[in-house]
């Protein structure tokens, strides 16, 4: 790491010289852009235009505007604001961690004992660690007073410039204005979904998919060039999320509590493993020449008469399937299962019969 800035942090009359140094970086994959119809690159360019030649950055300086007049500012008069050359941290405040509003958090520095002796380094990270409070610190980095907060991280010091109050705008949303009624069983199931996530936070365990799927593109891209196939390389599924039936907040409560939890045999789980046996059967039947299929009867929610429900009940219709072979044929007879309390008032639902021929049976 290279050193982007030195100073020394003001606390009281101790003063702690550190350099400086960038604690995060962009592991973005870097892309330029080019012209379509032969590949030239694009480059920008310092246009003057009043006079249309082409400026060099020595050359470039600063201008404010206001009501149709122009003041330019000159690179020296930029640097002779005071505050621009003060390489002083000072330290203004000790407060408690949760007091400061994560969204003020704007960059993260780590800092350097910048002396012979680490000795008031060591001295103030062990104050903050005692009081287990929070500097407020106030600097100047480019050509910005910052706010800033003081704390430790695995025993160096860390300095996190804060974003000033009227930097963060204010939310106001006319829509969480309107009076939203929640059932108690609705705050019950999403606090059951909460309960079956929680964990504890390792960022190691995420990975920035958009990043590697990226660098898989430009990998199979420079192998087959133009020719590449994109469906290949990702499938033919690739870029459908968030493709899907309209449910309501319960039904997906449901659904999210039974897929957390491994596919138990409530909700749309029992559905889906009825549906996968079904597809399983007609592969047998398709293999062996024909096969005739009595396809599950669905059940429906009784809940406004709206979503389709996956909860299978317990008066469902049994699947049957017939397999025919080149001997006879064998008939399978798989029990549904169910979740929930039976209903006595539900009426079996009518079966329907699937006839599907292969052609040279």
């Amino acid at each position: 790491m290279r050193a982007i800035w030195k100073g020394a942090i003001a606390f009281g009359l101790v003063n702690v010289p550190v350099k400086v140094y960038s604690a995060t970086e962009d592991h973005d994959i870097s892309l330029h852009q080019v012209h379509n119809a032969d590949g030239g690159r694009i480059r920008y360019q310092r246009r003057c235009e009043v006079c249309s030649k082409i400026i060099d950055y020595s050359d470039i300086e600063k201008a404010f505007e206001d009501g149709g007049r122009t003041v330019v500012l000159s690179k020296d008069e930029l640097k002779s604001i005071p505050a621009e050359n003060s390489h002083e941290i000072e330290v203004v405040q000790f407060v408690p961690s949760e007091q400061l509003e994560p969204m003020m958090f704007e960059k993260s520095y780590y800092l350097e004992p910048d002396s012979k002796s680490p000795k008031a380094y060591v001295l103030l990270r062990r104050a903050l660690e005692d009081t287990d409070r929070v500097a407020i610190v106030q600097f100047a980095l480019r050509e910005k007073t910052r706010l800033g907060a003081l704390r430790i991280k695995d025993d160096v010091l860390v300095l996190q410039s804060l974003l000033w109050p009227d930097e963060v705008r204010e939310a106001k949303f006319p829509s969480l204005d309107e009076s939203v009624r929640i059932s108690a069983q609705e705050r019950e199931m999403s606090a059951a979904l909460v309960e079956s996530m929680a964990a504890d936070f390792d960022p190691d365990h995420f990975t920035d998919e958009y990043q590697v799927q990226l660098r898989t593109l430009i990998e199979a891209k420079l192998e087959k060039g133009d020719s590449l196939d994109t469906e290949e390389t990702f499938g033919a599924e690739a870029g459908e999320g968030g493709k899907g039936e309209v449910i309501d907040l319960m039904e997906a409560l449901k659904r999210s509590l039974d897929r957390k939890r491994g596919g138990g045999a409530a909700g749309g789980s029992s559905a889906e493993a009825a549906s996968g046996e079904d597809e399983d059967e007609d592969e047998e039947a398709e293999e062996s020449g024909s096969g005739t299929r009595k396809a599950p009867a669905k059940s429906s929610s009784a809940k406004s008469g709206a979503a389709k429900s996956t909860t299978a009940k317990s008066g469902a219709a049994k699947s049957t399937t017939t397999k025919s072979t080149g001997t006879g044929s064998t008939t399978r007879k798989p029990a549904a299962k169910t979740a929930g309390k039976a209903d006595p008032a539900a009426k079996p639902a009518a079966k329907t019969t699937t006839t599907r021929t292969r052609k040279g049976a």
